[in-house]
């Protein structure tokens, strides 16, 4: 049978095709060679077509002839019709409805601090703490009910407190409620209970605290170390306090080593360190001088056995020292460190923390290197080699007391050509005051008197720094070490260089000639999440100290922030840094030391030793990353020494989870906070603290804390919100 086409089939086919919905043309490029108006009375077979093409499947045709015409009309992102895309949203920014729109919890426009800018103010009596009366020198963060909201353990001294209605307080356990304000639960903690005599409202005697969740069971619990003059074990000694869960403690086993329950002992430093990574935090303990002592008592290093078990592996871990017996090797570091602090850092990147004390009365620093030998743990004394021990700085001929020395004695040792004092009165012995010419102008007599050593990569490199916080006196001259940055040279043996005040810019205001500088404290912290590190400084113990705050501006170049800018607290002792009220910017808590007021000293102590509250308050702050680990079944559980590299904006910074270190105990808040400026995302790193060093990484959005346990994926959680209950 034949069969015709006519052109009004035709016609139609090509029409009804191109008439479809959306940007759809059909044969609208196809140059046919034909004018269809021209054709409408001919036949298919009339222009060359098979019959049988005229009934090609519609389908195909489509296919083969379809072309897409994007359309991004009134739309600056997403789908273009065509698979294809209008425009990708700048960072910060999603894209919502064909717009783009500020991710939830992302902030544009921020600044680093400048001059003129404010930075917090003070919230004291906002937070509770006028009311409640917190008098101290010695702070330390700590969550004891796990709620995610930094809790504060404040000391005025070692010495018991008496609990009764009136008694004089020298210690405070402070919950912070989540609601900006504090809540004085020292009694109702137990923690400072006696163990003598439990019914008693006199507590424990106790100056060093340190967190940890040293039985793995969910909570820190709180070691609280307390000097012991005596070895007589019928007093209250150093105690391992169990949390219960809800914040209440009680007492670990009476027969430990670390009471030091029939021994003399003078703690000055705690950490809390898993340095065998096996699973349980560990203990490094620095001690000082005994009362009317010659020489101060060996540090100490005991391991978690598990079980709250522990043994002394001071000796069999490499970390013996020598008594005060021989000069050569006072000089090399080889002998007890006068200790004033502790700390427990990982500085070479090998996954093993290096234990360190920092000594008073210019006596070298310590510092031991730890490696792995065989199946355990070894450390090796690099006091010296690292530069930590002391500076090179060893010219002491502008001390003003042994320029009197030599002018009265010009043919002692060295003493030729040394110029004679500028400022003080030299008639006689009685007025060299602060020099020994037999034993001062050794190295190991050339130090500082250090107290706190903070450990953070000041210069974002990926390798820790050191700042150390140090007394200088005016007469001394340079050869006494300062306050300063003591920069990691990434060498695995662990060395460090010191670029210099002059250089960084950490530099204290001296009106006079005649200055004390009492640098004892100080906290490291991102003020304004700008991405790099800021200092503050406290200065106490002497007319006319107070705290500094330097914002870094460019790597290791700090300026001295105005006082105005932040606030004025003289006589500073004692200091942590931490977001208390979670809002994504650190906050600063600061005490205040009665040293040397009044008398033959300027009277410039405040009333009382009332701790201060700063609320952060800098309004073009950049954003935040928050985050709280948990270590999984082959890690400690506090993750004490996992170390977070944070990375935004071409910068990567790195924190690690502190077990407390510093000048009679200070520690920093578990959760870590990153400042990433612009930047409204983040990678991040996790490197776990267990044998085989386990590293997790993943993408996090600004503006939120998150949870990690390890192995598992962050959950992203509110301030009051616990998703580490639901594990």
């Amino acid at each position: 049978m034949e069969r015709k086409t006519s052109s009004l089939s035709l016609f139609l086919f090509w029409t009804l095709a191109s008439c479809g919905s959306g940007n759809k043309a059909i044969g609208a490029d196809l140059d046919t060679g034909f004018d269809f108006h021209e054709m409408r009375d001919t036949d298919a077979e009339d222009i060359g077509w098979d019959g049988d093409l005229a009934e090609v499947d519609a389908s195909e045709a489509k296919d083969a002839q379809e072309i897409c015409v994007p359309s991004c009309d009134h739309v600056e992102c997403g789908d273009d019709g065509c698979q294809g895309t209008c425009g990708q949203c700048p960072e910060g920014k999603i894209c919502q409805l064909g717009k783009c729109v500020l991710k939830e919890g992302c902030i544009m426009g921020s600044k680093p601090w400048s001059k003129g800018a404010k930075i917090f103010v003070e919230a004291t009596e906002q937070w509770g703490l006028k009311a409640i009366g917190a008098e101290g020198i010695r702070i330390s963060v700590t969550d004891i009910d796990n709620d995610g909201f930094p809790d504060l353990i404040v000391r005025k001294s070692g010495a018991p407190s008496d609990f009764s209605e009136g008694g004089a307080r020298n210690i405070w356990v402070l919950r912070n409620t989540g609601h900006k304000t504090f809540e004085d639960v020292t009694v109702a903690s137990g923690l400072m209970k006696s163990r003598l005599d439990p019914m008693s409202s006199k507590g424990r005697p106790g100056e060093i605290v340190a967190s940890a969740d040293v039985d793995n069971d969910g909570d820190l619990d709180v070691y609280v170390a307390a000097s012991k003059q005596t070895p007589s074990n019928e007093q209250e000694t150093s105690e391992l306090m169990i949390n219960d869960g809800n914040g209440r403690f009680d007492f670990g086993p009476q027969d430990t080593p670390i009471r030091f329950s029939d021994v003399i002992s003078v703690p000055a430093g705690v950490s809390f360190v898993d340095y065998d990574r096996d699973g349980f935090v560990d203990l490094w303990v620095t001690q000082g001088m005994p009362d009317n002592g010659t020489e101060p008592f060996q540090d100490r290093l005991f391991r978690n056995k598990g079980n709250l078990v522990f043994e002394d592996v001071t000796y069999s871990a490499g970390l013996m020292t020598f008594g005060w017996f021989s000069i050569q090797y006072m000089n090399e570091g080889k002998c007890n460190s006068w200790a004033w602090s502790s700390l427990a850092c990982d500085l070479n990147n090998d996954g093993i923390p290096e234990l360190l004390a920092a000594s008073y009365g210019r006596f070298p620093n310590n510092l031991f290197r730890g490696e792995m030998v065989g199946d355990t743990v070894q450390y090796t004394n690099v006091s010296v080699a690292s530069g930590y021990a002391y500076d090179d700085r060893m010219d002491w001929t502008d001390n003003e007391s042994a320029r009197c020395y030599c002018k009265l004695h010009p043919d002692a040792p060295d003493c030729e050509g040394v110029p004679p004092p500028q400022y003080i009165v030299c008639e006689n012995d009685s007025d060299v005051f602060r020099w020994d010419h037999e034993y001062d102008r050794e190295p190991f007599r050339l130090g500082g008197n250090s107290a706190t050593t903070v450990c953070a990569d000041i210069d974002n490199d990926g390798w820790f720094d050191l700042f150390t916080t140090e007394i200088v006196h005016w007469d001394v001259g340079k050869s006494s070490d300062p306050s300063e940055i003591l920069l990691n040279t990434k060498d695995p043996q662990v060395r460090f260089v010191r670029p210099g005040n002059e250089n960084t810019g950490i530099l204290h205001d001296h009106a006079t000639p005649f200055w004390d500088d009492g640098d004892m404290t100080a906290a490291v912290f991102d003020f304004d999440n700008d991405g790099w590190n800021d200092i503050y400084l406290g200065s106490s113990d002497y007319p006319g100290t107070r705290g500094y705050l330097f914002h870094q501006d460019a790597p290791l170049k700090f300026t001295s922030v105005p006082t105005a800018d932040f606030f004025e607290h003289l006589r500073s002792h004692g200091v942590v840094a931490a977001d208390f009220d979670r809002d994504g910017d650190i906050d600063i808590v600061v005490g205040h030391s009665w040293a040397r007021c009044g008398g033959q000293y300027a009277n410039d102590c405040y009333a009382t030793q009332q701790i201060r509250f700063f609320e952060n308050i800098y309004e073009k702050k950049g954003n935040f990353v928050g985050l709280k680990l948990e270590g999984g079944k082959n890690a400690n559980r506090t993750a004490i020494g996992a170390v977070v590299e944070v990375t935004a904006g071409g910068t990567t910074q790195k924190q690690a989870v502190d077990g407390g270190h510093g000048h009679y105990g200070t520690q920093k808040d578990m959760v870590l906070v990153f400042g990433i400026g612009d930047s409204c995302s983040a990678q991040v790193k996790v490197i776990w603290p267990d044998k085989v060093r386990t590293t997790q990484e993943f993408a996090l959005d600004s503006g939120s804390y998150y949870y990690v346990r390890q192995g598992e994926m962050p959950v992203a959680f509110k301030p009051g919100e616990k998703p580490w209950f639901k594990k």
